[in-house]
């Protein structure tokens, strides 16, 4: 039986990869689509809807009280088989009137239908001919949601095309976290059932995925797996990523994703009451941005700067209910904060177990950028005692990474297994792990990033993409220091 399914999977995966490769090269020949930042929006839209339309079946024969979330004629199955609704009378239809009704028609829908107004409010159908979008749109009618053999491929062939429009982003920018990196921060998280997950930064959705992968096995009964959907939160401010990261979560069979699209540094300083606590956070903040005055004023005088992943950190700390913890990415350069950031590792460490700091390879985001990072793990226990540090090497007779030689899942083994599982016993120093006091990190200005003493390494050691990065991390952080002060002064006159 075994075998006979995996020879299933496998005719279904090379099947459903046909269709999609077949709906790529549709989109390619359009002239409105200039890319892949055009056509995986184009594509994860429609995809959305066809699966949108599964999900209301199987509501349809399963609630008593069923109210469809999208009416006739709007609804995928009325339209997308309609044989005579083809070329410029089936784009007219896309253009003025179904886009216009998810935008704007809604607004009487209950609650679990409002991510509909907020998915499409920024949509637009790109494809400028209506016989290459009726042509995808029959490719995508090939794809049986009704199947579990299918989502589960689809899901799959997803998230590859996810790693390619991450590529796309890079160039411009965004830097998506390592898959690796992802399911290291995830496991050593030790998460249960029942516990409320936020990814406050969730792009196209990692961190959440990994989580319901690695809960989903326990959750043994329907409520369990409900409660589990539930508990499984976002927030993300750009389009894009909102868009990608609905539309990865149901493919992996979240049925309503609770996602929210706003600035998570304004949705969380707005959510201060103890019922919009959380009991983890696992997220990657973005790198080396600026927040605008409204944002930052947000924040109380002496932790006030405008640096994104300063002040990602702050709103995590308010948004953790006691004994909650995170794991957080973050660069280099708000290890060694002066001003605001040395204020804010103070709170940190007071209000905090800051018990491990995993320093990343360099070039762990390569090719895009350089700047060194780290994942940060805390629980909102008590105060810091002792921090430790693991330092991960790339792989022997490797300098760094690339897209075609990215970081492997391998890399953290002798991490996870020094790590002394969920509490942590037995831990101790070698040639890549050491521990420092809190006195000692008090003395250093509670400065964090700190080099390994056993590893010998110095200066004249260092790759030359090495220096120049922290250069670069240090100039950013003396410019929002310049910046604070800046503001300091003008509200001093």
């Amino acid at each position: 039986m075994a075998a006979a399914n995996k020879t299933a999977d496998k005719t279904s995966r090379a099947r459903l990869s046909a269709v999609i490769k077949s709906a790529r090269d549709i989109m390619r020949k359009d002239a409105g689509l200039s890319g892949d930042l055009d056509r995986l929006p184009q594509l994860s839209w429609l995809l959305f809807l066809r699966a949108f339309d599964a999900l209301e079946d199987n509501r349809e024969l399963v609630e008593d009280d069923y109210r469809p979330a999208i009416e006739a004629p709007y609804r995928w199955r009325d339209w997308a088989g309609d044989t005579e609704m083809y070329g410029d009378a089936l784009r007219d239809f896309v253009n003025g009137q179904l886009l216009p009704y998810l935008k704007g028609s809604l607004e009487e829908a209950a609650p679990r239908d409002k991510v509909l107004i907020d998915l499409f409010k920024d949509i637009h159908n790109r494809m400028l001919s209506g016989y290459l979008l009726g042509d995808l749109v029959r490719q995508l009618n090939e794809i049986n949601f009704a199947s579990s053999d299918d989502i589960h491929t689809m899901a799959y062939l997803y998230e590859s095309i996810l790693r390619e429009v991450r590529d796309a982003a890079g160039d411009s920018g965004e830097f998506y976290t390592p898959r690796p990196v992802i399911r290291f921060a995830v496991k050593q998280s030790f998460l249960a059932l029942g516990e409320s997950i936020l990814d406050p930064a969730c792009g196209t959705g990692g961190f959440l995925v990994e989580s319901l992968e690695a809960l989903d096995d326990k959750a043994d009964n329907t409520a369990a797996r409900q409660q589990l959907q539930k508990d499984l939160r976002g927030i993300e401010k750009k389009p894009l990523p909102y868009l990608l990261c609905l539309m990865n979560l149901i493919l992996h069979g979240v049925d309503k994703p609770t996602i929210v699209r706003n600035n998570a540094l304004v949705q969380m300083t707005s959510e201060l009451g103890h019922t919009s606590k959380v009991d983890v956070v696992l997220t990657n903040p973005p790198f080396g941005g600026e927040e605008e005055t409204s944002v930052s004023e947000r924040f109380s005088k002496g932790i006030r700067t405008k640096e994104t992943a300063w002040l990602f950190l702050v709103a995590i700390l308010d948004k953790l209910k006691p004994g909650g913890r995170c794991a957080i990415v973050l660069p280099n350069g708000v290890l060694f904060g002066d001003g605001a950031g040395a204020r804010i590792k103070e709170r940190l460490l007071r209000e905090c177990d800051l018990h491990t700091i995993v320093r990343l390879p360099q070039g762990v985001f390569a090719p895009y950028t350089q700047i060194p990072a780290n994942v940060l793990f805390f629980d909102k226990t008590g105060p810091t005692k002792e921090t430790w540090f693991y330092q991960i090497l790339p792989p022997e007779g490797r300098k760094g990474y690339s897209k075609t030689k990215p970081m492997r899942d391998e890399e953290f083994d002798e991490c996870m297994t020094w790590w002394g599982g969920q509490k942590r016993e037995r831990r101790e120093e070698n040639d890549h792990a050491w521990w420092v006091s809190i006195a000692d990190i008090e003395a250093g200005g509670f400065n964090l990033d700190l080099t390994n003493p056993n590893s010998g390494e110095d200066l004249a050691h260092r790759r030359p993409q090495e220096l120049i990065a922290d250069l670069i991390a240090a100039e950013r952080e003396i410019l929002c220091l310049l910046e604070e002060l800046g503001v300091d002064f003008e509200e001093t006159k």
